[in-house]
């Protein structure tokens, strides 16, 4: 059982991986994405925040296994259609604005049914910690919080706004190679009209983590369930109005920029690009739901990747 939970975990974030490849192509920043819902990730994965009892282990795995068979027969099959056609467009250099706009839309399009499908997970865990292990989380969260402030929050907000910059030119270099001129002067630009974006990000996040903790304090009180689906389903509106604005503007003007940076690729980009996503797709074998693969000999090569990921959750703040 353990095996399976190692694999399932992977395989769920390779995923969220071959996501974070298109986000280049999405007009919608790996940050934005991965940090819009990663902290309800906290709600699944928290077994990594805290130390769980055997007998929260024991429940989890049985969770994850559930969520595993349905994630295998009803979203890989998505995954992998939308990253065929992903391909395509590139191949054919079909990219204007409103087909990056559409793969934004195919993107997002992934995440709810995944929150839905966690959510009964969440909360047989969440319901059995103890005040202890809430303590714990709550001391992490925080760690984590102050820690992400130093490192994207600089001295002024010019040098917040080249920090950004630098922080995106090298995650898209990563799918791109090295940009031209052209390019890095568009992106220079979109980083310094974010202006706040991300002050306000981090404003955000830390609302949402502080509504988490208070609906744990009451996490006996009848009608817990139903207070963590409000949680994930609601995210954006906890967070805050500056927040939900910034998020509306900036799926936009993520967009344009991707167009735009696109639009000035040379063909050595391109194929660069292409290269990445083929290594991607091929990924999907190793997701199989029927064959089973040992996850230690798959994680050093199949799951490269996800340092990657990880680092791409800054792109865009």
């Amino acid at each position: 059982m353990i095996y399976q939970l190692l694999f399932l975990k992977k395989g769920i974030k390779k995923v969220a991986g071959i996501i974070a490849a298109a986000i280049i192509l999405s007009g919608c920043s790996s940050t934005k994405l991965a940090y819009r819902y990663a902290d309800w990730g906290i709600l699944l994965w928290i077994g990594e925040y805290i130390q769980l009892t055997d007998t929260q282990k024991t429940q989890l795995e049985r969770d994850i296994l559930s969520l595993q068979e349905w994630h295998c027969s009803t979203e890989l099959p998505r995954y992998s259609e939308w990253l065929a056609e992903l391909k395509q467009d590139v191949q054919s250099s079909n990219l204007p604005k409103d087909k990056v706009s559409y793969h934004q839309g195919q993107l997002f399009s992934f995440i709810p049914p995944l929150a839905d499908q966690i959510q009964p997970a969440a909360t047989h865990l969440l319901s059995s910690l103890s005040d202890e292990q809430i303590q714990a989380l709550s001391d992490n969260i925080a760690e984590n919080q102050a820690e992400l402030e130093e490192e994207f929050l600089a001295e002024s907000p010019e040098q917040t706004m080249q920090a950004r910059a630098a922080r995106a030119k090298k995650r898209i270099e990563h799918w791109l190679g090295s940009l031209n001129d052209d390019q890095t002067t568009t992106l220079e630009q979109w980083s310094y009209n974010r202006s706040r974006q991300t002050e306000i990000w981090l404003e955000g996040r830390r609302k949402w983590q502080q509504a988490l903790l208070e609906v744990l304090e009451r996490r006996k009180d009848t009608g817990f369930d139903g207070k963590i689906k409000y949680l994930i389903d609601n995210n954006n509106e906890l967070r805050g109005s500056e927040y939900q604005d910034m998020l509306l503007e900036s799926r936009s003007s993520l967009a344009t920029l991707m167009t735009d940076i696109l639009q000035e690729a040379e063909k050595q980009q391109l194929k660069h690009l292409l290269d990445r996503i083929t290594a991607l797709e091929s990924d999907f074998n190793v997701l199989s739901c029927t064959e089973e693969k040992n996850p230690e000999q798959t994680a050093d090569n199949t799951y490269s990747e996800i340092p990657l990921l990880s680092q791409s959750l800054i792109l865009g703040f």
